[in-house]
């Protein structure tokens, strides 16, 4: 643990902040938790708040929030690209306006290190001839969430100085178990569909090019950013993954099926609405980082504990199919009912 004692999480109660911010407190962190908490309902299994925890968009921080905060680890955002297609200005609004006013506040309000939660996305549809690089790939964004992380990456480092040391982190898709589960998201996608209905359907050849992943692996990556020496992470982006971490479609679904047995791979032929393609190069933050970012999850172990875990809460087709565990159903369901306007704003509760 640095000195660095006192960490503001920014949705903390989603997908990878519920594991996340236990791991931080384990550690012996003094967690501040900021959430407009969108998916307090769809939480699988009971998961405590930090002693410290504000009901706030991040649109809205202000200097006063950030009082006595040591360091910022960034996760808010509209969480993927069928989420950031809902309304594209409303990304530009959150996930690169309000990150670099986010950023802006902390370097006014002393904050040490802000820890960035960026996207392979960036990358986009790439030849996959070669493994991309953080820095000399070329960045091909097709989509309002990816183009916000590249931009907003760019402008975070321009307040990279020796007292407010930024770090940007690009994790694969993420998969693996979190009380708040998503389902919209590869992996998880393949593993509960075989799960809950013994059947894996591709929408694709399954050729296309997803490097993964694991959660914790994920939030380890967070923590290496924050206890690494300041001359290793300084205005630098890293890929997260696991050596050997680039898979085809093909290859998940087929640990689907290892881990589910007898489930029935299935491709449909389908043309698929999401055309990336891309290859990753995590020699970066595994040569760099080696001694604070140590990745153990691959996809058997991942598959397993996804499976264990869907046993132990009854786990069903309506979950898997539902609001529960997809972010953008949850979204219109509150949209539908009136609970936050289209700006995303909470209609009936306080900030």
């Amino acid at each position: 643990m640095t000195n660095l004692t006192k960490i503001l999480v920014t949705g903390n109660r989603g997908y990878i902040g519920c594991v996340l911010t236990p791991m931080l407190i384990n550690k012996g962190y003094d967690v501040v938790g900021l959430d407009a908490l969108f998916y307090e309902e769809s939480k699988l299994v009971p998961v405590p708040f930090p002693l410290e925890q504000m009901q706030k968009d991040v649109r809205d921080v202000k200097l006063e929030n950030l009082a006595g905060i040591d360091a910022v680890i960034h996760l808010a955002a509209l969480s993927n690209d069928p989420l950031g297609e809902l309304e594209p200005s409303l990304t530009d609004e959150i996930n690169f306006r309000a990150t670099v006013n986010l950023a802006k506040v902390a370097k006014q309000a002393g904050v040490k290190r802000f820890i960035y939660s960026s996207s392979q996305s960036m990358y986009g549809v790439s030849e996959i001839d070669n493994e991309l690089d953080e820095d000399s790939s070329q960045k091909n964004p097709v989509t309002a969430y990816a183009r916000t992380k590249w931009e907003a990456e760019q402008e975070l480092k321009k307040l990279n100085d020796d007292n407010f040391t930024v770090v940007c982190f690009r994790p694969s898709t993420v998969f693996g178990v979190s009380p708040n589960l998503r389902c919209d998201i590869v992996f998880n996608n393949l593993l509960a569909c075989a799960y809950t209905t013994g059947k894996i359907e591709i929408k694709s050849d399954g050729s296309p090019w997803r490097p993964v992943v694991h959660v914790r692996d994920v939030s380890s990556a967070f923590l290496a950013g924050l206890e690494a020496p300041i001359s290793l992470v300084s205005g630098r982006s890293f890929n997260v993954g696991i050596a050997n971490g680039n898979f085809t479609v093909r290859d998940l679904a087929e640990a689907a099926q290892r881990s589910v047995p007898g489930s029935q791979l299935i491709f449909t032929g389908e043309h698929s609405k999401d055309n990336r393609t891309y290859k990753v190069s995590f020699k970066k933050i595994l040569s760099v980082l080696s001694d604070y970012y140590k990745p153990e999850w691959d996809l058997n172990r991942g598959g397993k504990e996804l499976v264990d875990f869907f046993k132990s809460v009854n786990f069903t087709e309506t979950q898997f199919r539902g609001r529960a565990c997809n972010r953008l159903q949850q979204i219109k369901y509150l949209i539908d009912n009136r609970m936050i306007d289209f700006d995303l704003r909470w209609l009936n509760k306080t900030k």
